[in-house]
């Protein structure tokens, strides 16, 4: 959804990037709007650099300690559970953000500013409240700010936890009984920060004996990402005397396309998404790079998949294809440092109603599959609903083989793109059973999960 300029009114004393971040937030609240397009909106791209750099480090900073902002301020109105209009929730946590995590900001501005965003929003009657409250934060700050002040806890609670580190504390719990408390405190906090350059790949043509190419290096995609659309491409089978047919069901943004078109030079690529929009921009990027005659893009949607007549060869709807990726649409709960706002979205019974489509798209894309054809099952969850028991539940229903990620691995070794070191660690912490599960803060990228499955 585009942002609407000019919905609250600028004031003169408010800058354009703290404008521009509480319309994004007001959006992202009171819609499904995505703060990551807002931040690619007309209104932003409008700003100086430096306000833009501004802007955004307001909202996705705002996104990200939301929890733990609203549970800083909640202690500080004069009513107990007092319900806050959103524009004044909103204002205060503008100004809660800048007056505890950017050190550079001036309390006054963070104050004033603020003030005068809840009056531009229409709620002036709330003016003196923000003020007030904003003021009491900054004397509390400054004391947290005090070495002789701050005490590291030695036992948190989940919703402790929660509060501080700005996350939901069924979302923590869930991670602490499945990961433990060691590896949930790492997701937790890098989380709260923007994703950090990931280490597992060997860019350099030198380094790499010319096998990663500047197409491959230019992909802008997590660590995490690129590896299942790495490991996807060392899976393919053997093909015997014919170009391998490939279907990447769940394409856009296009990423994950470009690395397999990349790899798998002899193949034929189709790549599909149900949604127009993202479909549009996936075109715009393949036709910029140098597969654009190898990738066919085409709007389906893989739960009820209707392949072009020249896919199926006139023999209706199995296209036969050697190998699938099948990046399926999740909760998202490994790319909360990218999509801050998922975790103010999501609630725990959203997760069936995922695994549930999961389950549907991963069995029609089987039905695509030709005999001794694979597919990769993906997803960016660290939720088991949506990972192994999705796997579990349609292997137990169809003729099927897992097939063990370990060795694409030692493939990926072999063809120069990751190195030794690199592939034995992934080896030992993220291959569990067969399937390859990183962990964001454990791993240097994101969380994703994947599974190899053979038609017998």
């Amino acid at each position: 959804m585009p942002l609407r300029p000019g919905s609250v009114k600028t004031p003169a004393t408010v800058s354009p990037a703290r404008h521009a971040a509480f319309e994004i937030l007001l959006r992202v609240a009171e819609s499904d709007a995505h703060s990551d397009d807002l931040l690619h909106s007309p209104l932003i791209a409008g700003l100086s650099q430096e306000d833009r750099n501004l802007a955004t480090a307001l909202v996705m900073g705002v996104l990200r300690w939301q929890i733990a902002l609203d549970a800083q301020i909640a202690k500080l109105l004069a009513r107990p559970g007092q319900q806050l209009a959103e524009p004044v929730a909103i204002a205060l946590r503008l100004g809660a953000f800048q007056l505890h995590h950017m050190d550079r900001i001036p309390a006054h501005a963070a104050i004033n500013e603020s003030v005068e965003l809840c009056r531009a929003a229409g709620q002036t009657h709330a003016a003196g409240m923000v003020n007030a409250v904003l003021r009491k934060l900054t004397a509390v700050t400054m004391r947290g700010n005090d070495s002789a002040t701050r005490r590291t806890p030695i036992f948190e609670s989940p919703v402790a936890l929660a509060q501080r580190l700005g996350h939901p504390a069924w979302l923590i719990e869930r991670w602490v009984a499945e990961y433990g408390r060691k590896a949930a405190l790492a997701i937790c906090e890098y989380n709260q920060h923007e994703p950090t350059a990931g280490s597992f790949f060997r860019e350099s043509a030198a380094e790499n004996d010319g096998n990663t190419s500047l197409s491959i290096a230019a992909v802008q995609i997590d660590d995490g990402s690129r590896l299942v659309a790495e490991l996807a491409a060392a899976a393919l089978p053997e093909i015997d005397g014919k170009a391998a047919r490939v279907w990447d069901c769940c394409a856009a943004p296009g990423g994950k396309t470009l690395v397999l078109a990349e790899r798998l030079a002899g193949a034929k690529i189709l790549a599909t998404d149900v949604s127009p929009r993202r479909l549009a921009g996936m075109k715009d990027r393949i036709a910029a790079s140098p597969f654009a005659d190898r990738v066919e893009c085409e709007v389906m949607d893989a739960a009820r998949p209707h392949f072009p007549a020249r896919w199926t060869n006139g023999r209706g709807a199995n296209a036969a294809f050697d190998l699938i990726l099948c990046d399926a649409p999740c909760s998202g709960t490994g790319t909360l440092a990218r999509n801050p706002e998922i975790r103010h979205r999501l609630r725990e019974d959203d997760l069936a109603r995922q695994a549930a489509r999961q389950q549907t798209i991963l069995s029609r894309a089987l039905g695509q599959l030709a005999p001794g054809g694979r597919l990769l099952y993906s997803t960016c969850s660290l939720e088991p609903e949506e990972n192994v028991r999705v796997v579990e539940a349609i292997v137990a229903s169809e003729r099927l083989s897992r097939i063990s990620l370990e060795p694409m691995l030692a493939q990926l070794v072999r063809g120069g793109i990751l190195t030794d070191p690199v592939a034995s660690g992934l080896a030992g912490t993220s291959i569990r059973d067969g399937y390859l599960r990183t962990l964001p803060g454990i791993h240097p990228c994101e969380g994703f999960f994947a599974a190899l499955l053979e038609r017998n």
